[in-house]
């Protein structure tokens, strides 16, 4: 009697699984499933929830890290959990919030101009932001609001570094240099407004304008959120397709990728996230260079690791924000003066290591 099915002669082998990955069955559907990047990104996760219990607990008034962490989900005295979900976890959710921006749209840059120092910080994105919320906090133009605005300067910072910079891709490093001068352009246009303003909303600005949680807007903060729910799943999909970029437009072109429109979604994706975050702290430099960096670490150079930069920049914001409010106590230092204090060695070193990359 013959069995049912195909023999075992005419059974077509199981393809091979690529090295570093684990094939999942899902109901009917297999998916390979990266380890690396995986595990790197659950480590990272649990340092960010570490790291959130320490800054729940630190303070004028010390708390258990466990203790805050059941004040937050309301579970304690009344006097915790008006400490923790009235003062402290506000600051902690922006902190959050900026850092998975900031790291996404420092991923997103990096890869597309094929250059680590290509982030909003360097190409003029978060001083386009900062240059019209300013003008949007000091009376300037009132008619919008600083989120809005931060997003219009963003978006103006891109425009121009794109145009004038002939794209993010094969000319990388045009492309930053052109967003170097946007930025200059951009920082001295604030410091002019800074200068003409009223002392009350110019002392204001200027304390927003170093880069700071504790000045924070809760409208700005919700909007930031929103963006990112709707960001962070286009960025992974974008992700995916910018991987196919290393090697070049040609080869991305034959494999069904639309090289320009991938380009245009990655900019405006960044200029959300980066304008976004910018109007939440300011300009919060280092974060979004070194926490993709960080992230290329952890899950390897196979895949763009958007997800794992994205908890990486929560990580580093929030250290950087806990420093600030511990290092001086009871004096605070803005988050911002702490990343670049920090970030500036790192920015040299990646500049004494990068090398541009040579094409035909």
């Amino acid at each position: 009697m013959e069995p049912d099915g195909p023999s075992a002669a005419t059974r077509r082998p199981a393809p091979p699984v690529p090295p570093g990955t684990r094939l999942l069955a899902l109901g009917g559907r297999s998916v390979l499933v990266p380890v690396r990047p995986l595990l790197g990104c659950t480590v990272l996760l649990l340092a960010v929830v570490a790291v959130t219990a320490v800054c729940l607990a630190v303070g004028e008034t010390n708390l258990d890290p466990v203790t805050a962490l059941r004040a937050a989900f309301g579970d304690g005295t009344a006097r915790d959990v008006l400490l923790v979900e009235k003062l402290r976890l506000p600051r902690v959710e922006a902190a959050l919030a900026v850092g998975a921006a900031l790291g996404v749209a420092g991923c997103l840059m990096q890869t597309l101009a094929q250059n680590r120092l290509a982030t909003p910080d360097t190409v003029g994105f978060n001083e386009g932001a900062t240059a019209f919320a300013v003008a949007s906090v000091t009376g300037v133009a009132t008619q919008l609001l600083p989120s809005a605005a931060a997003l219009a300067g963003a978006a103006t910072a891109a425009s121009i570094a794109f145009a004038l910079g002939g794209g993010a891709g094969r000319n990388g490093y045009r492309f930053l240099v052109v967003g170097l001068g946007i930025g200059a352009v951009f920082g001295a246009v604030t410091n002019l407004m800074l200068s003409r303003a009223a002392i009350d909303s110019a002392n204001a600005a200027y304390a927003w304008t170093v880069g700071t949680l504790n000045s924070r807007d809760a409208d700005a903060v919700g909007y930031l959120e929103l963006g990112l729910l709707a960001c962070l799943p286009a960025a992974v999909l974008l992700g995916r397709r910018l991987s196919l970029l290393r090697f070049s437009d040609a080869v991305a072109t034959g494999l069904g990728v639309r090289v320009r429109g991938l380009r245009v979604g990655v900019l405006l994706v960044s200029v959300v996230c980066a304008g976004l975050a910018v109007a939440v702290a300011g300009p919060l430099g280092m974060i979004a260079l070194a926490a993709p960096e960080a992230a290329r670490r952890i899950a390897g150079p196979r895949c763009v690791p958007v997800l794992t930069s994205a908890v990486a920049g929560a990580a580093f914001t929030l250290l950087a924000d806990l420093i600030g409010r511990t290092l001086l106590s009871p004096l605070e230092v803005p988050a911002g003066l702490v990343t670049a204090v920090v970030g500036g060695p790192y920015l040299l070193w990646l500049l004494l290591t990068t090398r541009p990359r040579r094409t035909a």
